[in-house]
């Protein structure tokens, strides 16, 4: 399994991969740490899923999504009113 997010510090890395569960916080996967512990990331971190469309089409190019953008501006808008 390869981390797949940009900001994640493992980005880029392959590791070891441990079956996959769905638990409270969603879908999630688990890899085993240098010292053999069993680690949660967000499933759709990895390339165990298939890769966003959105991403794939932007490449790079537009680091955020329209519909992400006006959820955080009406947080902003609701936090500040």
């Amino acid at each position: 399994m390869r981390v797949t997010h940009p900001f994640h510090p493992l980005a880029g890395q392959a590791l070891q991969f441990v079956p996959r569960s769905r638990c409270w916080s969603g879908d999630v996967v688990f890899y085993l740490d240098e010292q053999g512990r069993r680690r949660p990331i967000p499933a759709a971190w990895t390339d165990v899923v298939a890769d966003d469309p959105f991403r794939v089409m932007a490449a790079g190019r537009c680091p955020f999504r329209t519909v992400d953008l006006m959820a955080l501006a009406d947080l902003i808008d609701r936090r500040t009113s």
